[in-house]
């Protein structure tokens, strides 16, 4: 006699904030399906839908969202605005402008809950900068975390950053929650030698994170175990665009006159190399011979500035390159932008202008990231969801 298994519920995501839509690219490869996104720009709704097709991504502020107009969804993720929790911003905290539309997205949470019982949507990946970490004091990541709890789910910390997959220094904090009722981790929570040993297994919640962890004990925490981050295997070389035209000589030199003189020391040696060596710069305002000037900053570790929304004047960076008795320089295209969030197959739209293909890839977060955490952790923590009995977590204390 064969018994039947019964059918895995299908990995579905519902995604706030889903910008161009790099999250669903992300997951995507990791075997999730995004069922709905949502995003308040008609700009990003349009580079979204010429890669992923229309009839789920809506176009409205979340503050005139409910709960029931979202499906019923195994995860539900959120790259909230990190606006004012930016080390570059004015830092307002999670209460103030435009961060302060996590709490629609919890709302949203409580309301889906009422409307479908508890636990559901199981799972929750909430991604934002690293200044998160530090806003307020750690006081304003604490709220998004003790908000989850208070949710019925338990939280894992995680910081990526971008560079260990693509060549762009990119790094963002991740928070799961995993509902109680979700999985048997009640047996998992409460095995505290296994979460011990889970919450150090991978270099991925390094030591600022386990500080954190261990400086809000008093949290309900689930730690899985996940293996160490990748060693990037792409230069910055490969993400150049051989068909771009570099700026004329006049336009070089300026740029060039604007940098510190041991970046000239620099390129002035690679430039009589046989081959290109790549660089990225940044214009900031800096102290030069005693005076503060625009200054042209060369990034000279093999890696990209962490792409920006392009709204000021200094946001774009610049690509140079050096060698065979030339230095040539230009600004990033949206090629570029794409294949440094390893988006490289996302077709970007014509009908967009590079301003918009810039911000919305400034905006979004690494698709191999993504990637990752589908694989690694979503993947493995919902096959648990299948085999193992419900349970309710108790808080279990760590020290680190």
């Amino acid at each position: 006699m064969s018994i039947t298994k019964p059918k895995m519920k299908e990995k579905t995501v519902a995604d706030f904030f889903a910008g161009i839509g790099l999250v669903t690219m992300g997951l995507e490869k990791a075997g999730w399906k995004t069922v709905y996104a949502l995003d308040y720009e008609k700009a990003k709704a349009a580079a979204y839908e010429n890669n992923f097709g229309q009839g789920h991504y809506h176009v409205s502020d979340i503050a005139d969202v409910k709960g029931k107009d979202v499906p019923d969804v195994m995860l539900a993720h959120a790259s909230f605005p990190c606006t004012d929790l930016s080390v570059a911003g004015a830092r307002g905290g999670i209460h103030a402008g435009e961060s302060s539309a996590f709490w629609h997205f919890l709302r949203i949470l409580k309301e889906m809950r009422a409307e479908r019982g508890d636990g559901k949507p199981p799972f929750v990946l909430v991604e934002n900068v690293e200044g998160l970490l530090s806003s307020n004091q750690g006081k304003d990541l604490r709220a998004v975390l003790s908000s989850l709890n208070e949710l019925g789910y338990l939280v894992d910390l995680i910081m990526i950053n971008g560079a260990n997959f693509v060549p762009q220094s990119r790094v963002r904090i991740f928070v799961v929650g995993v509902h109680s009722s979700a999985v048997n981790v009640s047996g998992l929570a409460d095995d505290i030698l296994s979460q011990q040993h889970n919450l150090g297994s991978s270099n991925a919640r390094p030591e600022k994170i386990a500080e954190y962890i261990s400086a809000n004990a008093d949290l309900k925490w689930y730690f899985h175990s996940l293996p160490n981050l990748p060693q990037r295997q792409i230069s910055l070389e490969e993400i150049v665009d051989p068909s771009a035209e570099w700026w004329e000589k006049e336009r070089t030199e300026y740029l060039y006159d604007q940098m510190h003189d041991r970046h000239k020391i620099i390129l002035e040696a690679k430039k009589k190399e046989s081959r290109y060596s790549y660089f990225t710069v940044f214009r900031r305002m800096r102290v030069r011979n005693g005076k503060s000037l625009s200054t042209a900053e060369l990034r000279t570790d093999g890696i990209a500035g962490c792409l920006r929304t392009p709204k000021g004047g200094s946001a774009r960076q610049i690509i140079v390159r050096a060698g065979r008795g030339k230095i040539d320089a230009r600004l990033i295209n949206g090629k570029e932008a794409a294949r440094l969030m390893g988006a490289d197959e996302f077709k970007i739209n014509p009908d967009l202008s590079l301003n918009d293909v810039l911000f919305g890839f400034g905006d979004a977060v690494c698709v191999p990231v993504l990637e990752w955490l589908g694989n690694h952790y979503l993947n493995s923590i919902s096959s648990l969801q299948q085999t193992l009995r419900l349970g309710r977590a108790r808080p279990v204390q760590f020290s680190v």
